[in-house]
């Protein structure tokens, strides 16, 4: 899994079985492997790249993420079945119909030995939906124990379960922007909140991110960077007379808000929270503040690789050839199987 922050690859290795009832999971070993600065700036860069370049990075990133896997079975002499690859994403536009994740499976496959699932997203899209959230239906059948998953990662989002049916979305932007704006100040990331915590927020600030028509949006809804780039970065620069720690406290407090808005309108009572967000002490004390919803922060296991173990279990899914996307969450024009299969797969299907 590689998410919009680009702290790093994670890697997990994890083992599912099905008891009869209920989809049962171990993570046997988890890593992250941090990208080089060559490997942030290329990710950054590629959508302003000329057009040869974005097949190149595609099939050298796929080479890359097989030499990881290959590197991570030798560091804890574990063997996989196969691969199961989000890839990164590069664009993720659905209102036109599209969505990218570099990460060629093909080069995966080639390059680590094993069969690879890859390229989740597609077929929403070209079912009409969003094409994410995809973890929602992994939330549903591996943490059944919790009204709600919450996970804060480069960008915010949720799921449930609604008359029976699973609902997700994402709500807002997070940890993309904390990052941003901490890097300006030489911090690879804003340390539990605090530098937030250090400075006043601009209500105008606030009230003006507040009312983005995103916010006024329902049903399936997603988020992207060309999102953030569009909406977030041309209003701070509105805002020229803030400096970057009263604008990381003005988000701070737009994304908590928006955060216990939704907990508070769905009425969630138990919630599971995971990503890199579940360290910003900061951001959690803001959300708690503002919501009556028991919160839960797991194990820093669970809470560094949940989107990776999931990935794993979308990958069962499609390979035990059942559905892993929900239309009730992306909104397409039904539940389906995605992803596709590079390798051999003939001794596990």
């Amino acid at each position: 899994m590689s998410g919009s922050s680009l702290d790093g690859v994670d890697i997990a290795c994890c083992d599912f079985n099905w008891d009869g009832q209920n989809w049962l999971y171990n993570i046997i070993a988890g890593k992250t492997y941090p990208y080089s600065d060559m490997w942030v700036a290329r990710l950054q860069q590629l959508p302003q790249q000329s057009i040869e370049i974005f097949p190149k990075t595609h099939a050298f990133y796929g080479r890359y993420l097989g030499q990881l896997v290959k590197q991570f079975a030798e560091e804890t002499q574990l063997k996989a079945d196969f691969v199961a690859s989000h890839g990164h994403t590069i664009f993720h536009q659905p209102n036109v119909g599209f969505t990218a994740q570099i990460g060629d499976g093909a080069a995966i496959s080639a390059t680590c030995g094993l069969p690879v699932v890859c390229d989740f997203r597609s077929m929403d899209l070209a079912l009409g939906g969003q094409g994410a959230p995809l973890v929602p239906i992994g939330d549903a059948l591996l943490f059944a124990g919790f009204e709600g998953c919450l996970n804060l990662g480069g960008i915010s989002n949720i799921s449930f379960k609604q008359e029976n049916k699973v609902v997700a979305f994402d709500i807002s932007p997070c940890n993309l922007v904390f990052n941003q704006l901490a890097q300006a100040l030489g911090q690879p990331y804003d340390n539990k909140g605090h530098m937030a915590q250090s400075a006043m927020p601009s209500d105008e600030l606030v009230q003006a991110l507040n009312l983005l028509p995103y916010y006024q949006q329902s049903g399936a809804r997603s988020l992207g960077v060309e999102w953030l780039n569009q909406n977030i970065w041309p209003l701070l620069d509105q805002f020229p007379h803030l400096n970057e720690l009263e604008k990381m406290a003005s988000l701070s407090k737009h994304i908590s808000f928006q955060i216990a808005k939704v907990i508070n309108e769905v009425k969630l009572n138990r919630i599971l929270l995971t990503g890199g967000g579940a360290f910003n002490d900061f951001l959690i004390q803001q959300i708690r503040q503002q919501c009556q919803a028991e919160i839960h922060i797991p194990s820093l296991e669970l809470v560094q690789f949940k989107e990776a173990l999931i990935f794993a279990f979308l990958g069962v899914l499609r390979i035990s050839n059942q559905n892993n996307v929900l239309c009730s969450v992306t909104g397409s024009q039904r539940d389906h199987v995605a992803g596709a299969l590079y390798g051999n797969f003939n001794s596990l299907i």
